[in-house]
């Protein structure tokens, strides 16, 4: 599958999304029967949950959450060493999860679909879908058409009526249990100040006039932070209110941002391309990677190293602020869509084959 073929036709989805929307049922059928069938029924139990086509993964408190495909979540509370499956009241596919502390977290996939889960990932209750999203972007850009920029923001939100509410949520951002934002396709982002009770669409903030497909949000201090497709920068200095273009450094699309503990920014995407910003994405440096397979995921380790995972099953360490890496294959030896380190150190993934355990000495600081 030709992966810049895939973004060039502007497939709504991150990195390891693109392979795999020929494999969700979600993306299958016509948007109605879909609509009617996954939006209603709840994630069935099986016992391949723990090889299902899994695309993120979150740590609550010292549990690790994983979701994917037809609505599965899974549970660890070993290190990644077992897992279990959630109740699911959806059986759309999952994209990004993330919990503000070991109770409160948030899901998001196809179809518009956001989760909400107060008991750390065992249930789940859903606070918005397309239909829902679409709506409410519709009314507020009639409301606002009159605006600077609202003639273009209605007849993007009467595009997406028109379409169905077949877009999906590519990534989230919660700063704590009241305050976050979802992304997705063609220029959808969403805020709630109440924990998802309401969502406000939030559109008509975004210096975005060709409505490019976002594909990560992350804060950075005082900063909040876009990226997606083209090249897409997007940064807001005042709580949200407003995101504004930054110059950026490369043509192909970001996948993915990584905001570190001392304020520095990583953005990455295709063909191994990644870029270091120590100035809040005022300049950028590229980093020299030493693979040319799409990056799909970014994490801190715990020692303040960088681990970038790519999407051909690489983990690239660095603990000089990206100037160098260090390449192993992920034990899974298949796609990684996300990686995270559980409470013992040790580092965990998903991907196309589901979930895998990595006992990583570097990450867990053991000699």
């Amino acid at each position: 599958m030709n992966v810049e073929k895939i973004f060039a036709s502007r497939a709504p989805s991150r990195a390891i999304c693109a392979l795999v929307l020929c494999l969700l049922a979600s993306t299958s059928l016509p948007v109605q029967a879909t609509t009617l069938a996954v939006l209603q029924l709840p994630a069935l139990p099986t016992t391949k949950a723990q090889r299902a086509v899994l695309l993120g993964l979150a740590r609550a408190g010292e549990r690790l959450v994983a979701v994917g495909e037809r609505g599965i979540v899974l549970l660890s509370d070993d290190a990644g060493t077992s897992w279990r499956q959630a109740k699911v009241p959806v059986s759309v596919s999952l994209t990004a999860v993330q919990f503000v502390d070991a109770e409160q977290g948030w899901a998001v996939g196809h179809l518009g679909v956001v989760l909400h889960t107060q008991d750390g990932g065992e249930t789940w209750q859903k606070q918005l879908d397309g239909e829902r999203a679409i709506a409410l972007a519709v009314q507020i850009a009639e409301r606002d058409a009159q605006l600077p920029g609202g003639a273009t923001h209605l007849e993007q939100a009467r595009r997406m009526l028109a379409d169905g509410p077949d877009k999906p949520f590519l990534d989230l951002y919660f700063r704590d249990r009241l305050h976050g934002y979802v992304v997705g396709a063609y220029n959808q982002i969403y805020r709630t100040d109440d924990g998802g009770r309401s969502w406000q669409p939030w559109m008509q903030h975004l210096d975005n006039p060709q409505g490019l497909n976002l594909y990560g949000i992350r804060a950075v201090g005082n900063d909040l932070l876009l990226v997606g497709e083209r090249g897409l920068l997007l940064r807001s200095t005042d709580a949200g209110q407003s995101f504004q273009a930054l110059e950026s450094p490369y043509e192909g699309s970001f996948f993915g941002l990584l905001g570190t503990r001392d304020g520095a920014l990583v953005a990455y995407g295709l063909r191994g391309n990644a870029w270091w910003s120590d100035d809040r994405g005022d300049s950028w440096r590229s980093l020299h990677t030493g693979t040319e397979s799409t990056l799909a995921s970014a994490l801190e380790l715990r020692d303040g190293g960088l681990l970038l995972a790519s999407q051909s099953g690489e983990f690239l360490f660095s603990h000089d602020h990206g100037r160098s890496f260090d390449k192993r294959q992920s034990r899974s030896g298949g796609t990684v869509a996300a990686v995270q380190q559980a409470v013992d150190g040790s580092l965990a993934s998903v991907g196309l084959s589901g979930v895998a355990a990595d006992q990583d000495p570097r990450a867990s600081g053991k000699p």
